[in-house]
């Protein structure tokens, strides 16, 4: 059985130093140690639906293509030409038509990343074109997500995954799909929007809307320790959900049912995701580090096909609560990145509501072998 249980600190648990948030060296070694050698989200399965469909990615500086092949399995390849390493995919998203062309010199690859053209190489003593396929970097696939690792050797996913294999099941995550997505740039280090998602001391403040409908105090969390942390906070009464209007006209994910209709799950998925479970949507946050004091945001909200396919359906008002949330969120984070700069800033204690917080640090802290 489960058991939740508030957040608590202990004693002396306070805040990290300073240049852990603004050393460009600290970042550069992140880079290296958590998103060049862990798990990290880069997107959904349903955006590669057919072969040939791709989309690409960025993790720690390195460009990804991710693509269905002809045979229904999907790859992630480094965005490198065999040849002279020139980049072969310059657009974001779109359809390959059976291969992959470099625009430089037109060697051509299938789309499991077989060398099938290497123009005027046959002549080359000792060349083979299966000596030169694609680079492929290692991923997986969990409750619709790909993730990816660019470790040389990477640990096995259900290992590093098990605390999270099967524990979401009754939300089906893996059937839903993407009906918006905002984007957003975010002047603050990626470590202070994880941190923020993982309390709600903050929210009586910043977050009125969010208070009127779930009270910031009725947190319970699960994971408390590790690379994933969070719980559930509760709805105030039953029927009310997170929408503008506070209520919600769509039925209930999956097999979402008893209390669960009564609570809204938050947890971080370390490194790159924060995800919300909702009786009705799935809220997802991609997070991707672009410099020390800068981090960018994809929101997605994720519905049940058959909801989406009703003609009364709209987003809007989920869309619309978070998007609201998000900016409030987004603007004291980049607050606090300014005050973290200044030469006055030393580390502060945590409060009790900030339990997860220092469970992140500690995790973060031995991720960086400090």
């Amino acid at each position: 059985m489960t058991t939740f249980a508030k957040a608590n600190v202990g004693d002396g648990a306070m805040t990290l130093p300073q240049r852990w948030y603004v050393n460009d060296e600290v970042f550069a070694a992140e880079q290296q140690r958590i998103f060049s050698g862990g798990w990290v989200c880069i997107g959904r399965v349903e955006h590669v639906q057919k072969p040939g469909d791709y989309f690409v990615a960025e993790v720690a500086g390195e460009s990804l293509i991710v693509v269905r092949d002809e045979a229904n399995e999907t790859h992630v390849f480094y965005n490198v030409c065999r040849h002279r390493g020139t980049r072969l995919c310059e657009t974001q998203s779109g359809h390959f038509s059976g291969s992959m062309q470099c625009s430089y010199h037109a060697w051509t690859y299938a789309l499991d990343g077989t060398l099938l053209v290497a123009r005027n190489m046959n002549a080359v003593p000792g060349f083979s074109a299966g000596n030169y396929p694609l680079q492929e970097a290692a991923h997986a696939q969990w409750e619709g997500f790909l993730f990816v690792n660019l470790a040389r050797e990477p640990e096995p996913f259900k290992t590093a995954f098990a605390a999270l294999l099967g524990r979401f099941d009754a939300w089906n995550i893996g059937a839903l799909r993407t009906a918006r997505t905002i984007e957003y740039d975010v002047a603050c280090n990626w470590k202070l929007l994880f941190q923020n998602y993982s309390e709600c001391y903050h929210c009586p403040l910043v977050h009125p809307q969010l208070e009127k409908l779930s009270a910031s105090d009725s947190g319970r969390n699960d994971l408390t320790e590790g690379p994933f942390l969070g719980g559930y906070s509760e709805l105030r009464e039953e029927g009310m959900g997170l929408t503008m209007s506070g209520k919600t006209p769509r039925p209930p994910l999956g097999t979402v049912g008893g209390e669960d209709l009564r609570r809204d799950y938050y947890y971080t998925i370390f490194p790159s995701l924060l995800l919300s479970l909702h009786p009705d949507y799935v809220m997802v946050h991609y997070l991707q580090p672009v410099t020390t004091t800068r981090t960018r945001i994809t929101c997605a909200w994720l519905f049940d096909p058959n909801t989406m396919a009703r003609p009364d359906f709209d987003p809007s008002d989920a869309v619309e609560f978070w998007d609201l949330t998000n900016r409030q969120d987004w603007h004291v984070n980049e607050l606090t990145q300014k005050g973290v700069l200044s030469k006055a800033y030393t580390p502060g204690p945590y409060a009790n509501a900030e339990g997860l917080l220092a469970a992140f640090d500690r995790h973060y802290l031995a991720v960086m072998n400090a």
